[in-house]
């Protein structure tokens, strides 16, 4: 089942597209990573989601909803932390998480009381006063705290310590399991790695690619380091054989997914001391996509 879904979308400012062309699917009980460099064109898509911004073409659904037309609907069931929070400065930290706690119709304290705790916020003190880690704990806290349907988080850990992260990413987990959705925007991409079920990759304003991370590691390569008894030639002539290094006796590099099994029999023949490999990561994934293109363009 769909809870969010965009169909072509397509934003223009003027004479600049920002977005051409965005379709993707959220579905229910689902951690979609949304991932791609500063300026891709993440939080344009997300103003469109929230209907803060009208999109030129395309459409955009949550909860079956049209989500200009019916953002205010839509909004009570949605919670949304942005990566750069502004809060009421003369306000309390506990009164602002109860005044957003109170706009979605909730009260839950106990479940209120046990995140503040978790992530160690003191709720007296004035938003004023307050780090920008402690302002990013502040919106967690508040839509943790509402029983949503969907979450929309657009680099929500901005400013967090990596113990904060962590409880982060507990919460994110505990939401899943509930049968929530989240849309998490980030460009940490262990953070995406370990907590997203499918990922989509936009760049410049386009998606590229969107699959589980199974789906999109045949873009990927596998780092191999290999200690031999004769020394390993001609190893570049190979093919999906990248960035050699020789690292004293040993020789490191990168292969290409389908090409592992060819290049395995070939240095195999040169009599294998040692032997290390390292899974392809989200982030060599990542970079690929990026190799030798412009990852600017969009807003």
């Amino acid at each position: 089942m769909s809870v969010l879904k965009t169909s072509n979308l397509i934003k223009r400012f003027g004479r600049f597209t920002a977005l051409n062309g965005v379709s993707m699917e959220v579905k229910k009980g689902e951690v979609f990573g949304f991932i791609g460099p500063n300026g891709a064109g993440k939080s344009t898509t997300i103003r469109i989601l929230l209907g803060i911004l009208k999109a030129t073409e395309g459409e955009a659904e949550i909860f079956g909803l049209d989500a200009w037309k019916d953002a205010v609907d839509i909004h009570k069931r949605v919670a949304y932390v942005p990566g750069d929070v502004n809060l009421w400065p003369n306000l309390t930290g506990g009164e602002v998480i109860d005044l957003f706690v109170k706009l979605r119709g909730k009260n839950n304290k106990s479940r209120r009381e046990e995140l503040i705790n978790r992530f160690d916020l003191d709720p007296s003190k004035k938003c004023r006063t307050y780090s920008k880690g402690n302002r990013q704990k502040v919106a967690l806290i508040s839509a943790f705290s509402s029983d949503a349907d969907l979450y929309i988080l657009d680099e929500p850990t901005s400013g967090l310590d990596p113990l904060m992260e962590r409880i982060f990413q507990e919460c994110v987990m505990e939401a899943k399991n509930e049968g929530k959705s989240i849309l998490l925007s980030s460009h940490i991409l262990s953070e995406v790695e370990k907590l997203c079920d499918r990922v989509g990759i936009i760049r410049q304003g386009q998606i590229i690619e969107t699959g589980t991370l199974d789906e999109l590691r045949h873009l990927t390569r596998t780092s191999l380091l290999f200690e031999t008894k004769q020394p390993l030639t001609s190893l570049h002539e190979l093919k999906g054989v990248h960035h050699i290094e020789l690292k004293g006796q040993a020789i490191s590099f990168q292969v290409d997914a389908m090409e592992l099994d060819h290049v395995m029999q070939y240095v195999s023949q040169f009599g294998i001391v040692k032997m290390e490999s390292a899974p392809p990561t989200l982030e060599d994934l990542f970079m690929r996509h990026y190799e030798g293109a412009d990852a600017g363009g969009a807003i």
